[in-house]
C-alpha cells in the first residue's frame, strides 16, 4: 500500500460527517493488537513553534473491553472512552504516531430491532461497543492478528 486516506470533515462531499478511525502506535515493542490503541479522529492540524511545523491530530480514545479477544469472533472489543462527568476523552498526538485506518464494526448486544434511520455515517455515535476488524483488508489481518 502506497498511500492511505484518513477523513476528518464535519460534511463529506456535501453530506454528512466524516471522521475516521484510526490505529495509534503505542507500543512497537508489542506484537498485534496489543502494541495499538484505537482512536477517532476529529481535526487534522498543525502549528509552528521555533520555525518547527508539528502536524498533529485531534482525536478520541476508545479502550479495550476485557484483556484477550472475543471467544466467539476472536475480534478484540472496544468503547469509546469517556471522563467521570461522560464527555468524550479527547487528546492531541502528533501525526507520526498513527499507524493506519482501522474498521470499527458495532456490536449488535441488544435484544431490540436496529433502528433503519441507523446509516454509516451515525453508527460510531449510536452503538457503545465495537469489534476491531482484523478482516477489513490484508494489512488489517496481518498487523492485528
Amino acid at each position: 500500500m502506497r498511500r492511505e486516506h484518513i477523513r476528518a470533515t464535519s460534511s463529506w462531499r456535501g453530506g454528512p460527517a466524516r471522521y475516521d478511525c484510526v490505529l495509534v502506535n503505542s507500543n512497537s515493542d508489542l506484537e498485534g493488537t496489543r502494541g495499538f490503541e484505537v482512536a477517532r479522529v476529529f481535526l487534522f492540524f498543525s502549528f509552528q513553534h521555533r520555525n518547527k511545523t508539528y502536524p498533529c491530530a485531534l482525536i478520541q480514545w476508545y479502550s479495550y473491553i476485557g484483556t484477550r479477544p472475543d471467544e466467539d469472533t476472536g475480534l478484540w472489543k472496544v468503547e469509546p472512552d469517556t471522563d467521570d462527568h461522560g464527555n468524550p476523552r479527547l487528546a492531541i498526538i502528533h501525526l507520526d504516531t498513527i499507524f493506519r485506518a482501522v474498521h470499527l464494526i458495532p456490536a449488535y448486544c441488544t435484544a431490540e430491532f436496529i433502528s433503519r434511520t441507523i446509516t454509516m455515517h451515525s453508527s460510531l455515535d449510536t452503538f457503545d461497543i465495537f469489534y476491531v476488524n482484523r478482516f477489513a483488508d490484508h494489512h488489517s489481518f496481518a498487523n492485528l492478528s
